[in-house]
Parts: structure tokens; sequence; C-alpha cells
């Protein structure tokens, strides 16, 4: 789903009206939205390697704090998007 999420960014991002240099929205937008997309790419690197680690037996000890981990960071990312789709798309005023 971050892969989605990404790819629909960019679409987004080629089909705005505005642009980085259009004023404080435009600066705002893209910055949020691009750390937050920076964020995402991290998100999805952590589950690969999660992934990856459970192909090796033994390599999870009885915390898993790497699965953890990973899954506290992509609920983080998800309450974000939840104020910045508020922020940018819900709130005109």
């Amino acid at each position: 789903m971050g892969t989605y999420f990404l790819i629909g960014q960019a679409i987004e991002w080629q089909g705005l009206p505005f642009k980085l240099t259009t004023g404080l929205f435009g600066t705002t937008f893209y910055l949020l939205t691009g750390f937050h997309g920076l964020h995402v790419f991290t998100g999805i690197v952590l589950q690969l390697i999660m992934v990856v680690r459970s192909f090796i037996p033994g390599n999870y000890d009885r915390t898993h704090f790497g699965v953890s981990a990973t899954s506290l960071f992509w609920h983080f990312v998800d309450v974000i998007w939840l104020i910045l789709f508020s922020l940018l798309y819900l709130w005109q005023p």
C-alpha cells in the first residue's frame, strides 16, 4: 500500500496547478507531502528488511523488537497522514 501511495503522490504532483515556488501554499504543500512520502519510503524499506529477516531461521527472538518497531512506525506515519490530509485537502480557508 505504501508503494501505491508513492505512485499516487507522483501522479498527483504531475497534475497540480501550482509548483514548489508558487507561494507559501505551494512550498508548504510540497514540503509536507514530500517529507511524508520520505517516511512512507522508509516504512517500505523497514518492511522489506523484516521480510528478509523472516527467512533466516532463529533471527527473531522472543521480543520481536524489529517487527514491533516497524509496526509502530507505520502507525505514526498513518496518524501524520490523517493530520496532513485534514489540513491540506479538507480544510479550506
